[in-house]
């Protein structure tokens, strides 16, 4: 695929924002995915960061939380247009509200074989299940991406062993 230079590095800019967000819920105790979701002038609309823990909600994955304050923000759970940046490939319940949100396009870090329902496990976006299509973009900041799961996963296990 020929990538258009200044799109890849709005990409960037905003994967790096997202990564930020994963990082504050890593701190929180929470696995570190961050969400934020930009308008075409790329304006803030909507963000969040895992809060499962935080929460005791199943539902309060990044993506979620992101596209429910993106709703908010414009009175309306249409969000045509707009682009989701999520640190981590969507599971199967973001890759369903974001199809049934309507975003225009996903730009998303790591795959993820183990839950990925964008285009790792499942193709939920271009299945004919899917009432919406949207443009994906994958592996954008991969690599920092599966660091930072990489590290927190790794940190977590290294105080499961300790001795209390």
């Amino acid at each position: 695929m020929q990538w258009d230079k200044a799109r890849y590095e709005q990409h960037c800019h905003w994967m790096e924002y997202a990564l930020q967000l994963a990082q504050e819920a890593g701190k929180a105790g929470e696995i570190p995915v961050g969400a934020v979701i930009v308008d075409a002038e790329n304006r803030i609309i909507g963000e969040g960061n895992n809060r499962k823990e935080r929460d005791r909600a199943p539902t309060s994955h990044a993506e979620i939380i992101a596209i429910n304050q993106a709703a908010q923000t414009l009175a309306n759970w249409h969000l045509n247009g707009l682009t989701l940046y999520v640190t981590l490939e969507p599971c199967p319940m973001c890759s369903g509200a974001i199809i049934q949100a309507r975003l225009g396009t996903l730009v998303y870090g790591a795959d993820d074989p183990k839950t990925g329902a964008v285009r790792s496990v499942l193709n939920l976006p271009d299945s004919a299940a899917s009432n919406h299509h949207l443009e994906v973009f994958g592996g954008i900041l991969d690599d920092r991406c599966r660091e930072q799961l990489k590290q927190w996963f790794a940190q977590k296990r290294i105080i499961k062993k300790s001795p209390t």
